[in-house]
């Protein structure tokens, strides 16, 4: 389901519209974690960059989610910008 993220691993996504679609659908995080069949620990761990989602979790909280396949990368792959 997910995978930790080593240390020197600089990529960061921006999780906010995929946060706001868990509360948009489930109401809080601790449900939608219930649904998709992990702990809020885990869920958190992944939304905050330090774990990475396998594929076919993507697959799972997509459907959960209702988001449309072309929509995916919207909500899973846009690289967080961080101003210096």
């Amino acid at each position: 389901m997910f995978s930790p993220k080593s240390s020197n691993e600089t990529i960061r996504y921006d999780y906010k519209r995929l946060v706001g679609r868990i509360i948009e659908k489930y109401g809080t995080r601790e449900t939608f974690a219930k649904a998709f069949g992990c702990s809020v620990e885990h869920l958190s761990r992944f939304l905050n960059n330090k774990w990475y989602l396998k594929q076919p979790s993507i697959d799972r909280m997509s459907a959960l989610l209702e988001i449309p396949d072309n929509e995916v990368y919207l909500y899973f792959f846009v690289k967080d910008v961080q101003n210096n």
